[in-house]
């Protein structure tokens, strides 16, 4: 005896075997891309952390001549050997400065002439990096002096740890950058910056 189809259909749509699997196949993708997102983050603030702690260590060293900038480099490196070891770049930047409000900035002008507030011929400037020209970020490359102010910032470039970057647009690396400002102990007189005129 045939069964009319009606019954067989009728079956089916009471059957609920399967289901849990099916929700499972929608929900899968978003719950892992999430995971991942989290996973890649979390990765980005611990190097981050690691990055800004070895730093900061570093500098107070600097900041009382234990270690030169060859050293610092070193140091750097050393410490972070662990992380580059997974094809992972690190690079460091140190600038000096005579005190905290030039960090950044132009050198400072002592005598201006129009038109007032940029640096023209006629003006007289002080020359905090001492090499005998203005320029418009006066810091100077090293760690400077006793009781300058040193800019540091390190930049750690690696590449990402799950491979759903692309999925969401990012770089295939990711990099964490931390930096610190630290002056240097008095353990000699200041140099003051010369004073130039165009």
């Amino acid at each position: 005896m045939i069964r009319p189809i009606a019954t067989y259909l009728g079956r089916l749509r009471r059957d609920r075997r399967g289901a849990t699997l099916l929700e499972f196949g929608l929900i899968s993708p978003v719950l892992i891309l999430s995971i991942m997102g989290i996973g890649d983050l979390a990765y980005q603030s611990y190097l981050r952390s690691v990055t800004r702690g070895v730093l900061e260590k570093a500098a107070r060293s600097a900041s009382v001549g234990t270690l030169n900038s060859t050293q610092l480099d070193a140091y750097i490196e050393a410490q972070m050997s662990a992380i580059n070891s997974k094809n992972g770049t690190t690079s460091t930047t140190k600038k000096s400065y005579y005190n905290f409000s030039r960090v950044g900035k132009p050198e400072k002008i002592t005598t201006d002439t129009a038109p007032l507030g940029s640096y023209n011929t006629g003006d007289c400037y002080e020359d905090a990096n001492g090499n005998g020209s203005y320029d418009a970020t006066s810091g100077s490359t090293g760690l400077g002096g006793a009781d300058d102010i040193v800019y540091y910032e390190v930049t750690v470039s690696m590449p990402r740890m799950f491979p759903m970057a692309k999925l969401l647009g990012w770089s295939a690396t990711q990099s964490a950058t931390a930096t610190t400002m630290v002056r240097n102990q008095p353990w000699a007189n200041q140099s003051t910056p010369t004073i130039r005129c165009s």
